[in-house]
């Protein structure tokens, strides 16, 4: 008895977890198609820029990743051909909507000076344009494949 009730609660655990798995994937589209808006509200913002935020930035190392409030970190990142210098980006997905003002891209910049300390330094405004507008693109890209 005892085994067939835990083998029963195992077996509900498991149905239940494999029922969830498509709802973060913007391309699974299981026995209904369901449109992107609906799925985004499943992890809180929209798919495609959740996605395509990481796809653009994948180069960065990955600090934490909130799909629910929108919001990832990337840890610091030292280019190689400038050892001196170090980036920080923080991305924020405001609406479950694919749209231009959905989205917000943060970067810190920090200098090492003669001491060895890491001095903040001033961002170049085109750089976050330039971020949010590949991620943009790429967003556009993945819902276009989603779509077809």
């Amino acid at each position: 008895m005892a085994f067939n009730r835990g083998a029963s609660i195992a077996l509900i655990a498991c149905s239940v977890a494999l029922a969830s798995c498509g709802t973060l994937n913007p391309f699974s589209r299981g026995d209904s198609a369901a449109p992107a808006e609906t799925q985004a509200a499943n992890i809180g913002v929209n798919s495609f820029l959740w996605r395509a935020s990481l796809d653009t930035l994948e180069f960065l190392p990955l600090l934490t990743a909130d799909p629910w409030g929108g919001v990832i970190n990337y840890d610091w990142h030292t280019p190689a051909e400038s050892p001196n210098e170090r980036f920080k980006t923080t991305v924020m997905i405001l609406d479950t909507r694919l749209r231009a003002d959905a989205l917000n891209v943060t970067v810190t910049r920090e200098v090492r000076n003669e001491a060895g300390q890491w001095i903040a330094q001033p961002v170049n405004p085109q750089t976050e344009t330039d971020l949010e507008n590949a991620i943009l693109t790429r967003a556009r890209e993945l819902n276009l494949a989603y779509a077809g």
